[in-house]
This record gives structure tokens, C-alpha cells and sequence, in this order.
């Protein structure tokens, strides 16, 4: 006896069986109930959400010789020749390799025979947003005036690429996503019918990394019965599916949070040395971040044992919500990085290494060091933000800058102060003004100035205090002495590039 597939052998039999399209099942029962069955209709919706089953079962209900309750009894002699393929008045064809003109003309020919045997001729038509220009076109005038012994069900993952003539002539029934709670419970069903021991966190697994799609997750499960036939676990569902050992994930998570270098390019090379790609492993330390902010900030988390889950915990106890998006903005960075590049495992250590560098500074230690380094400007009275300042001349852009630097503070901007705080304004023309830096431009200032939240801020404050769209350009006058023949205009470019527009 031939090998069947798990999700063929515990394919739904009934609209009853069929779990999160309660939906679409109780309309169509109704309609079976009360005889009003449409020539043509067409589901749409992701792979394994129960297109094709729903269409098998409603080409036997009408034509089921004992139905009841609108479902079919699967059990006579037409209900039984449809599910083991042999009755020629159900035809399915899969549009993906039967596109052409010559193909749908067949159809075309056969709808006008009566059924052999069953009540309907029914085509299900799989894929059908595959079929060509000229199939559409043959088939259209057969959607629009079919036999009344014919009935048409089209299933597409991509209704957008079907033509509005064909799409107007069908009934649209659309398949949502799966609910976790209800795949699970579908599993069980199966774990229990076919002898299989799982445990609860690896069925939850299954039905996270599923995404909605019951196919996906039964055929999860069967790959993971034939691994181990006595009890398969959260970490033989992810070994499985070929994600990266969570604890090399942690691993270099707390390393990049503590600035332990060493540490967190141990964690790459035991990736390494798994034969885990690389790209793929950036990406679920992307995800495993994500995570951690997700649990900071709603204190909820997924996909986790509880000795996971509890790792993460103390991770998001440890750091602040604004450090975890800046690494997770750099690491999508490096992702992209990776991506073009012929080094991937030199340029992802790199990038490593550079996160491990960056140093978390708090506001209080900015505050230290303002004090310290700054005691008359840290002493000045705050200078409120006006609503409009007369700027004509460089003494008036000098009052509004002053203004600018102090509102920052007042708004808790520590950063962005600390970098402006010795910095001076001086007006090219009406729009244009230049930032003068007296004591240069150190890496770790010009990365914040080149934030595009500060930017953000920066041209709000400018802007709030001016009425106008004024033009920032930055000059490091350290390195302007140290090479002469800079002029003015070309240190604003070539030291940083930084362009600030002020767009409201």
C-alpha cells in the first residue's frame, strides 16, 4: 500500500470538519440547504487555508444522493466515486500547467454532454489566475451563459491577476488566515487519531511558524513524526525547520547589550560551525530583538519555551526600548549590507564588532559630563521657545540658535544639546545658515547630527522659532584649520554630508 500524506489522509470530509472558514462553510450549507447553489464561484485566499477542500466538498454535496444539513454523506455511491477520483462528471484541473487556449476549449466542448452519472458536471479549476489572455476569453462566454447542468469553482492565491469580466461572473469568497488556537486544536486531532506524542509547546510552535496556513503546519508535524516516533519537542520542531539554536541567538544578544565583543562573535562562530546560513541567522537575531522590545513593551511573547521566555524577560529588564530599536535599525542595516556583498561572514563580524562598540550613554552621564566639562552654559537659565524671532542679520540668527540649543534641552534632547551645545550659527544668506564647530566633529557626534530623528527634531525646533525653511549646513572648523584650501561652502559637503531641508 502506497505512502498517503498526512494532510491528504486527514483532509476534511465535511464543511463541519473544516476549522477557521466558519465564514464561508455556514454560507455555503445555506445555500445547499435551500437549493440555491450558484453556477460559478471562486475562492481566494493563501495556500493551505482550505480552498480545494472546500471545493471538493461542495462538489459532492450537490451532488450527494443522501445529503443532510447541507453537507454531504460521503458515504453513496457518487460521494465515494468523487473521493477516489473516478467519477468523470468531477473534472479538477490545475490551471498552472493547463494555461492555454486549447485547454479551457475542451472544456468548452464537454460542458454541453450531460453528466454521466452525477446531478452537475462540476470543474474545479485550481490556480486559475495562471491561465492565459485566450483562456480567459474562452472561458468567459461558458462563466456567463453556462448549462444549467454545469458548475464552475475557480481557486486562485491571487484574485488581483484575474480579469474583472471573470471576476464579476463568479460568487468571491475569500480565505482568511487560520487562528493559531484553532490550527493547534486541528493538531491534536491528528496527534491523537495517528498515534503521535508532541508536547504543547511544540504544537504552539508548529502553529506560529504555520502563519495561518493549516497545509503548512499538518506537513510540519508529519516531517517531525518521521524524525522521532516518540515524543517530539519545541527544539526538534525548530532544528527541523532549520532555525538557529535559541541559545546562540541569547548568546549573542547579551553580547551586543553588554559590549562584550568576544562573547558575541563566539555566538557567530558556533552558528558557523552548525553550517547555519548566515543571512538566515541575521534575520531570527532580527526577529529575537524584536521580540525583546515587543515583550518590553506589552509584556506578551510567542514562540518561546518558558526558560526562553524567561531569558528575554531578563534581557528586556536590562536595556532601554530606545537601544534595542537603534540595534535593530543597525543590524537591518548590516542585513541589507550582507545582502551585495562577497565577504557576508567578514562583513557580518564587522558589523558585530561595531555594535559591540557603541557605548549606551544614559542622560544622567550626559549631564555629568555637560556639568562638568560646561558649567556656565549647563548653569543658564532654560530660554523658552518663541513663536517668531527676527533673524536679519547674524546677531538675530545667533539669539534664535541659542534659543534652538537651550529648547532641546528643555525637551530632553540631551543628545542632540550635548553635541550643539559649542556649536555657533553663522548666516550665509536669509535661508542658509552654517553651523560652526570650534573643537571639531568627533564619529560619535557626527552619527547622532546624522540621526534622521534628530534631523527631524533639529528642523522642527528651527523652524518653530523662525517661520522659515532654513537650510543647515555643518562646518568642523578643527578640520577646516588643518586643510586650508577648504572653502566654506565645500566643508559643509565633504566633512559630513549632511543636507537638512526643513519640510513641515
Amino acid at each position: 500500500m502506497s505512502y498517503t500524506a498526512l494532510y491528504r489522509n486527514y483532509r476534511p470530509l465535511k464543511f463541519s470538519d473544516m476549522v477557521g472558514q466558519e465564514h464561508i462553510t455556514r454560507t455555503l450549507k445555506n445555500q445547499v440547504i435551500a437549493d440555491r447553489v450558484g453556477h460559478a464561484y471562486l475562492f481566494t485566499g493563501g495556500r493551505g487555508t482550505g480552498k480545494t477542500t472546500s471545493a471538493k466538498i461542495l462538489a459532492r454535496v450537490v451532488n450527494c444522493l443522501n445529503p443532510k444539513d447541507g453537507e454531504p454523506c460521503n458515504e453513496c455511491e457518487i460521494c465515494k466515486e468523487i473521493l477516489d477520483g473516478s467519477l468523470t462528471d468531477v473534472v479538477e484541473m490545475d490551471a498552472a500547467s493547463n494555461n492555454s487556449v486549447d485547454d479551457i476549449r475542451s472544456i468548452r466542448d464537454e460542458v454541453n454532454f450531460l453528466p454521466t452519472k452525477a446531478k452537475y458536471r462540476v470543474y474545479i479549476i485550481d490556480e486559475v489566475h495562471m491561465l492565459s489572455a485566450g483562456a480567459f476569453n474562452a472561458l468567459l462566454k461558458t462563466l456567463e451563459e453556462p448549462p444549467e447542468h454545469v458548475k464552475f469553482i475557480l481557486a486562485t492565491t491571487e484574485p488581483q491577476k484575474l480579469p474583472m469580466t471573470i471576476l464579476s461572473r463568479c460568487q468571491r469568497f475569500d480565505f482568511k488566515r487560520i487562528p493559531e488556537s484553532d490550527i493547534i486544536k486541528r493538531l491534536k486531532i491528528i496527534c491523537e487519531d495517528a498515534k503521535i506524542n508532541i508536547d504543547e509547546d511544540a504544537l504552539k510552535t508548529i502553529a506560529i511558524l504555520s502563519e495561518g496556513h493549516m497545509r503548512d503546519a499538518i506537513s510540519i508535524l508529519e516531517r517531525c513524526s518521521q524524525e522521532n516516533t516518540e515524543n517530539i519537542t519545541i527544539n526538534q520542531v525548530k532544528e527541523l525547520v532549520g532555525l538557529p539554536s535559541v541559545e546562540h541567538i541569547k548568546n549573542l544578544a547579551e553580547g551586543i547589550l553588554s559590549n562584550d565583543a568576544v562573547k558575541s562573535l563566539e555566538a557567530v562562530d558556533g552558528i558557523l560551525k552548525d553550517g547555519k546560513d548566515l543571512y538566515n541567522f541575521l534575520w531570527e537575531v532580527i526577529k529575537y530583538f524584536k521580540d525583546i522590545l515587543v515583550y518590553k513593551a506589552t509584556q506578551k511573547i510567542e514562540l518561546y519555551s518558558e526558560e526562553e521566555a524567561n531569558e528575554i524577560k531578563k534581557l528586556a529588564d536590562q536595556t532601554q526600548k530606545q537601544r534595542l530599536l537603534n540595534i535593530i535599525y543597525t543590524l537591518s542595516d548590516l542585513e541589507n549590507d550582507i545582502k551585495w556583498s562577497s565577504q557576508k561572514t567578514i562583513m557580518f563580524q564587522t558589523g558585530i564588532i561595531k555594535l559591540c562598540q557603541t557605548k549606551e550613554v544614559t542622560v544622567k552621564e550626559v549631564i555629568k559630563e555637560v556639568v562638568v566639562e560646561t558649567p556656565k552654559i549647563a548653569k543658564k537659565e532654560e530660554i523658552q521657545p518663541a513663536k517668531s524671532v527676527e533673524t536679519s542679520g547674524n546677531k538675530g540668527a545667533e539669539d534664535v540658535w541659542k534659543k534652538v540649543i537651550g529648547s532641546l534641552k528643555t525637551s530632553g534632547k540631551i543628545r542632540l544639546y550635548t553635541c550643539l551645545i559649542s556649536s555657533k550659527i553663522n548666516e550665509i544668506n536669509d535661508l542658509v545658515w552654517e553651523v560652526e564647530f570650534p573643537n571639531g566633529l568627533t564619529d560619535f557626534n557626527k552619527r547622532i547630527l546624522e540621526d534622521v530623528n534628530n534631523k527631524n527634531d533639529l528642523m522642527k525646533e528651527v523652524f518653530k522659532l523662525t517661520g522659515k525653511e532654513i537650510h543647515l549646513r555643518y562646518k568642523d572648523l578643527k578640520e577646516s584649520s588643518n586643510n586650508p584650501n577648504t572653502n566654506t561652502s565645500s566643508n559643509s559637503i565633504n566633512n559630513l554630508g549632511i543636507d537638512i531641508n526643513i519640510i513641515e
